[in-house]
């Protein structure tokens, strides 16, 4: 039963290194001209619908992202490390929970998609502006702000600190694939920084009143292309994909403990 949990937990990583590796070539096609558009995980659902045989890839995908979900929640719940009673342990755990419930809505979607009972359209932007009609509402955005920066940090502290490779079995690693696993986990987890940098950023904005975008990846990738160019957006894109060959590996090669 445990190796059906943990084929499930490792589908899921290829799930996500899929979704990442969608969103990062789609936006760096478009950032060189190659067509393609910036895209998010809505868009990833968007345009496997349109492929041929898209409610099958779909149908696969959402399986997939299930056994992410799965897995998360069985990191925050049963994972070894630090507890939920020790300050690093809750919020290392609590991060899992919410990893879990987003790719759990983002498979959700997809499935329903599969039924043809949704089409994937994102509702951020709406969310936000009925959050910041409230009186509460620019605190509670001010809290998701400072949460993205703290995951920004924490994306650049695992790509220089060498931490994303903790839960990668290297022993197992080829000296090809090792090397491989080191470059793609720096530069996948830089990009992701930067990307998660600026969405704060531009939640931050918006909870000081000062106008802003908080339509997530994309809207970090038009920051990108409009302060510093489509070339500077293209590159943090293809970080993305490379974040996507080191989920690629460590589907393989992790230390899953089901």
């Amino acid at each position: 039963m445990n190796n059906k949990k943990e084929k499930f937990a490792r589908a899921g990583m290829v799930a996500k290194g899929a979704v990442y590796a969608i969103i990062g070539l789609l936006t760096a096609m478009a950032a060189f001209n190659l067509g393609g558009s910036k895209s998010g995980s809505d868009n990833v659902l968007q345009f496997l619908g349109q492929q041929s045989y898209g409610k099958v890839l779909l149908g696969v995908l959402a399986l997939g992202l299930f056994g992410y979900t799965f897995y998360r929640f069985y990191e925050a719940i049963n994972g070894p490390g630090d507890s939920w009673s020790e300050l690093k342990g809750f919020f290392k755990r609590a991060g899992y929970i919410v990893s879990g419930f987003f790719y759990g809505a983002l498979g959700y979607t997809a499935a329903k998609m599969v039924l043809g009972n949704s089409s994937a359209s994102g509702g951020s932007d709406s969310m936000v502006s009925t959050l910041m009609s409230k009186p509460y509402g620019p605190y509670l955005v001010g809290f998701v702000a400072l949460c993205l920066a703290g995951k920004a940090i924490f994306q650049l502290y695992k790509a220089y600190s060498g931490k994303f490779r903790e839960d990668v079995q290297e022993s197992d690693l080829s000296s090809k694939e090792q090397k491989t696993l080191i470059r793609a986990g720096k530069i996948g987890f830089t990009a992701r920084g930067i990307v998660s940098g600026i969405v704060a950023f531009l939640f931050f904005k918006v909870a000081l009143g000062e106008g802003g975008d908080t339509g997530g990846k994309v809207a970090a990738f038009e920051f990108l292309q409009n302060n510093f160019g489509a070339s500077v957006m293209g590159i943090v894109a293809l970080g993305l994909v490379a974040y996507a060959v080191f989920m690629f590996i460590q589907a393989k090669y992790a230390q899953i403990r089901i």
